[in-house]
């Protein structure tokens, strides 16, 4: 039975049981796994600089084409905390960006873990979204096996869509489901089976370089400040006023 889990759901036999270490014990323990994390998002360097160029290639040829993150329970949250940042950040447009949740918005702050099991409403959220060619669809599930994720690529696939699969687990069927894949080999939770630790951790610093270099790549930083940051408080005003000023725009 072991064999058949994902390497996210073993248990780690490498230290002692969390609980029943000391404070500062824990305390290293969850670092180092963190660290951990980062070697993981290291070791798919290449597969991640493919996909940036990929979805860069896909939206440059269709100028109306969306991104579209894609996810369940934590994965969906990572997912959306990502995304949500492209428009201030990068002034990159709200009707560019979208997001397919397993049980609806509600879920990003309430667990609905079973919505992930919906085939049928992952089938559908692609339909009523009109997903299509121009759109570039990222998936995000730890186990590389969430059906509700699946389900969402594989339909998204077949409408000519880019997808690409971020998972935690190289035997998961996101392998099949997506066009490009990549894989963040994290292994065993110090709390096993709880991926919002490093599966999750290695999944938000992945998003985080695929949108920055995306952005960068169309021109949205220059001498690395936001030159299409969208100023909404006093705060980010004060801000773009100095890159302004630094790049001489009026």
């Amino acid at each position: 039975m072991k064999n058949n889990l994902p390497p996210t759901e073993l248990k780690s036999n490498n230290h002692k049981n969390i609980d029943e270490m000391d404070d500062f014990s824990r305390f290293d323990l969850i670092i180092n796994s963190n660290k951990e994390a980062i070697k993981s998002v290291e070791e798919a360097k290449e597969q991640i600089q493919e996909v940036i160029n990929q979805i860069l290639k896909h939206l440059n040829n269709n100028n109306i084409g969306r991104i579209i993150y894609c996810g369940a329970g934590t994965s969906a949250r990572i997912g959306v905390q990502d995304g949500s940042e492209l428009y201030p950040t990068f002034g990159w447009p709200y009707n560019r960006l979208d997001f397919i949740i397993a049980g609806g918005n509600t879920a990003l702050l309430r667990a609905a873990e079973e919505a992930e099991d919906n085939i049928n409403e992952a089938l559908s959220k692609v339909k009523d979204m009109n997903i299509n060619h121009s759109d570039v669809v990222i998936g995000l599930a730890a186990s590389g096996n969430t059906p509700f994720t699946c389900g969402v690529l594989e339909a998204a696939r077949s409408t000519g869509a880019l997808t690409i699969g971020i998972s935690n687990n190289k035997n998961g069927l996101l392998n099949k489901t997506s066009e490009f894949l990549i894989l963040l080999n994290t292994g065993p939770e110090v709390v096993t089976g709880s991926t919002r630790l490093k599966a999750g951790t290695a999944q938000k610093i992945c998003l985080n370089i695929i949108s920055t270099g995306l952005m960068i790549k169309m021109g949205r930083v220059k001498n690395g400040m936001m030159n299409f940051l969208v100023p909404t408080n006093k705060k980010l005003k004060k801000r773009q006023a100095r890159i302004n000023k630094l790049l001489n725009l009026k």
